[in-house]
């Protein structure tokens, strides 16, 4: 017999189904900078896709905006766009590229990047990384409110979930989109 459901166990079930993640990957090639946003669901199936076309610098912006134009690339121009392309919004941004961390002062939702297992998170403060899947993720050292909200949802993220997983997947799909692209 199945079990009882409750109203509470039904907005519960309700909820997590509406759990969605956001997988943001920036991919250098010889034209420029290319971003990809997949939405996922709490269980890694797609619900929605977006990529960009290659944005480049010119010598000039090089010149002037010097080591902050990398972060200005990747979140200001191309991370924004994505964002506000989405039909299907993520209550969560993952990334693993560092400099994608400064998207989160442009957007309200929590950014966070999954650190590789090789990365030495004893000189984090605790306030700014957790645990997410089997993964470490750490937020902006500004945003470090974005733990508590993160942790909220961690619940329905599977404890053995590996959050590396769909941002290849994003890589993959922005390879394949060039490929395509450059043949035609």
């Amino acid at each position: 017999m199945l079990p009882a459901l409750t109203d509470e166990t039904f907005m519960t079930e309700r909820a997590r189904d509406k759990f969605h993640l956001g997988f943001l990957r920036i991919v250098a090639t010889d034209a420029g900078y290319v971003g990809g946003l997949l939405v996922t669901n709490r269980l890694g199936r797609p619900l929605e896709f977006q990529c960009t076309t290659p944005v480049k610098a010119n010598r000039t912006q090089e010149i002037l905006y010097g080591p902050t134009l990398k972060p200005f690339l990747f979140s200001e121009l191309i991370g924004v766009t994505l964002i506000d392309r989405l039909q299907v919004k993520p209550q969560v941004v993952l990334v693993d590229q560092e400099a994608l961390l400064d998207l989160r002062q442009h957007i309200a939702l929590p950014v966070a990047c999954v650190l590789d297992d090789e990365t030495d998170t004893s000189d984090l403060p605790d306030e700014s990384r957790l645990s997410l899947g089997a993964q470490t993720v750490r937020v902006h050292a500004e945003h470090t409110g974005d733990v508590s909200t993160i942790q909220q949802w961690s619940s329905t993220i599977p404890c053995d979930a590996d959050l590396c997983e769909p941002l290849d997947r994003v890589r993959e799909a922005l390879e394949e989109t060039l490929r395509s692209v450059s043949a035609a």
